[in-house]
């Protein structure tokens, strides 16, 4: 790490010295690495520092190697450094506070909250309804802090899965009537009356539980405008069977509901009806990526092939 960099994490923690304690994770192709930093003679144990480095070459790990790639990967991060510095603050939802932020050539450093040390130390490769729950009432209460907010200086439409950023994707999906459909379906969520700030990147890893049940969410590089439906249907099918996303669609869709009408100064029932009819589109927009990125993906199921299907016939 460079002594700029060293320097902005001693300022930003007020500790006399610190040391590389792991790597938690290297970024998505090779652009940089997430560390566990402990400090010394400071009143915090430690704090997680996000480097990103630009690669000296791509490879990216299902072969996407675009320059419309690299360019969307570079804007993600100038999203999140924005993010953090603009709007972070506003959340009711909890994620890591953001101490410093600083850029230096072509590298960018974060230093956040460690998410462990603050009490939200597990992370969960599968989750009970309680705990499903609890993200929901997370993704509740992050639509309703941003609800008709602005997203200057965030993805304009929010979500990694974007159309108008896939277009290769879009290029070689081998289903005709999606394929024909997919300027439709993404047409039909941009148009919602109802707008919020999507977390763009909701899966089930993203997220830090604790102890009692309370979660936490990280990684904001595809936070943007967009209907909420959009986060919601991208976490159900991270963390659900085909068969669970179908037989507990209308409990996921009542709780998550019940969380944002809690959330909101006043209920608005027009909210929740517009994106109640809108989360089998959001599913079969996601679903249009997956065919397209990674024809084999284990998301790619009856449930998805079904209700897009649907979708596409009631458009």
């Amino acid at each position: 790490m460079n002594e700029p960099f060293r320097s902005v994490i001693l300022k930003a923690t007020g500790a006399s010295g610190f040391f590389e304690k792991e790597m938690i994770q290297s970024l998505w192709s090779g652009y940089g690495k997430i560390l566990r930093i402990t400090l010394r003679g400071a009143t915090i144990e430690s704090v997680v520092v996000k480097h990103v480095q630009l690669p000296k070459s791509k490879n990216h790990p299902r072969g996407w190697n675009t320059d419309i790639g690299h360019q969307r990967k570079l804007k993600s991060y100038q999203v999140e450094t924005h993010w953090y510095q603009q709007y972070s603050k506003r959340s009711k939802a909890r994620l890591p506070h953001c101490l410093a932020i600083e850029t230096y050539d072509d590298e960018v450093l974060m230093v956040l909250e460690d998410l462990d040390h603050a009490g939200f130390p597990l992370r969960k490769h599968s989750l009970t309804w309680t705990e499903i729950a609890a993200c929901l009432r997370w993704l509740a209460e992050f639509h309703a802090s941003y609800l008709n907010v602005s997203p200057t200086g965030l993805w304009d439409v929010g979500t990694y899965w974007h159309l108008e950023t896939r277009p290769h994707e879009l290029e070689v999906l081998d289903d005709k009537k999606l394929k024909e459909s997919a300027e439709a379906i993404d047409q039909k969520l941009n148009e919602c009356t109802y707008k919020t700030l999507v977390h763009g990147d909701a899966k089930l890893a993203n997220f830090c539980f604790s102890e009692d049940g309370q979660v936490a969410g990280v990684d904001f590089q595809y936070v943007g405008g967009g209907c909420g439906m959009k986060d919601l249907a991208y976490f159900i099918g991270s963390c659900l069977t085909d068969k669970e996303c179908e037989r507990l669609e209308s409990q996921i869709l009542d709780t998550y509901f019940e969380y944002l009408q809690a959330s909101l100064p006043i209920p608005n029932e027009a909210l929740e009806s517009e994106w109640r009819s809108l989360y089998r589109v959001a599913w079969a927009d996601f679903h249009r990526f997956l065919k397209g990125w990674s024809p084999g993906h284990w998301k790619i199921n009856s449930y998805s092939e079904r209700i897009t299907r649907e979708v596409i016939e009631n458009l």
